[in-house]
């Protein structure tokens, strides 16, 4: 399963997707943001990120930064630094982390 980014329009009811999630509906149209928020359950300073475990993140990122330029913001709690988390080939770092201590720039040309 691919995540597609799609328009919300708060005039039309969200609708469960396949997780039970409340989303904007399939009819909603599809778009490449230029911003993601990703969740994250660990964070390094490398901007290495310790998603769920699906990938989903990963290959909506690489896909999209193989079609235009993306910032990608980790959200966390600062007690969800780790000081290294390994990462393979085909994960995606981000470009900065927001916790509750304050924004950290991972790319030195942002």
């Amino acid at each position: 399963m691919a995540l597609i980014f799609r328009t919300y329009d708060p005039a039309v009811p969200l609708e469960p997707d396949a997780l039970g999630i409340l989303s904007p509906p399939p009819t909603a149209q599809a778009l490449d943001p230029d911003l993601i928020i990703a969740p994250l359950v660990a964070f390094d300073l490398d901007g290495h990120r310790l998603g769920q475990g699906g990938g989903f993140y990963d290959r909506a990122v690489a896909a999209l930064r193989a079609r235009k330029s993306v910032f990608v913001l980790g959200l966390a709690y600062a007690g969800q630094q780790a000081v290294r988390i390994p990462a393979e080939p085909h994960d995606q770092t981000l470009d900065a982390i927001l916790t509750e201590k304050g924004y950290i720039p991972v790319r030195k040309d942002i």
